[in-house]
């Protein structure tokens, strides 16, 4: 494997399959671009003449958009941003925290990352996205599925609050697990 001598960014990026790293390199005497996501090359320029302009690809199971701006500072100086499905890295994810939970946990020794979808209700488990049976409850609803042969909920109950809203609780056996903080 060659060595990534003009590697000039890296991302990682939280998605509801997985949290994905973007590596770019740019080589800013030859123009090279080469985008690697996860590690697989996922776009390979060679010589550029132009060293300023965007590359996009796509990102995870669900081929979420992304792309990389490259953008002359001053000189030979270039500064390298990334957008997810047309926003910056940085108000993506505070758009994605508003839209989704996240709950890291242990079982059997193997670490497990659950994600809901809050708008379609989808729950992923390590990249993968799961079968679920939804019901309702006395005070709200509880979404069930299976981790590793472990029965799960995720309940739904109002806040009673109207900024606040629905408030999510992941609930393994009879333990509650923490959200995590991506």
């Amino acid at each position: 494997l060659e060595k990534m001598t003009d590697l000039v960014a890296v991302w990682e990026v939280a998605l509801s399959d997985g949290v994905h790293k973007i590596e770019f390199e740019h080589g800013t005497t030859s123009g090279k671009r080469v985008v690697y996501v996860d590690g697989k090359e996922e776009i390979r320029k060679g010589w550029m003449f132009k060293l300023v302009g965007k590359e996009t690809f796509t990102v995870g199971a669900s081929k979420t958009k992304a792309t990389i701006n490259i953008d002359a500072v001053s000189g030979f100086a270039y500064e390298y941003s990334l957008e997810i499905n047309g926003k910056s890295l940085k108000k993506y994810m505070e758009h994605r925290s508003k839209t989704t939970n996240t709950w890291v946990l242990s079982l059997g020794g193997t670490d497990y990352r659950v994600v809901l979808e809050k708008d379609t209700m989808d729950v992923w488990c390590n990249g993968q996205k799961l079968e679920t049976a939804g019901e309702f409850v006395e005070d709200g609803t509880e979404t069930h599925f299976s981790v590793d042969g472990h029965s799960c909920y995720i309940k739904a109950v109002s806040s009673g609050k109207q900024k606040e809203g629905i408030i999510h609780t992941l609930i393994v056996g009879d333990r509650e697990i923490p959200e995590a903080v991506e």
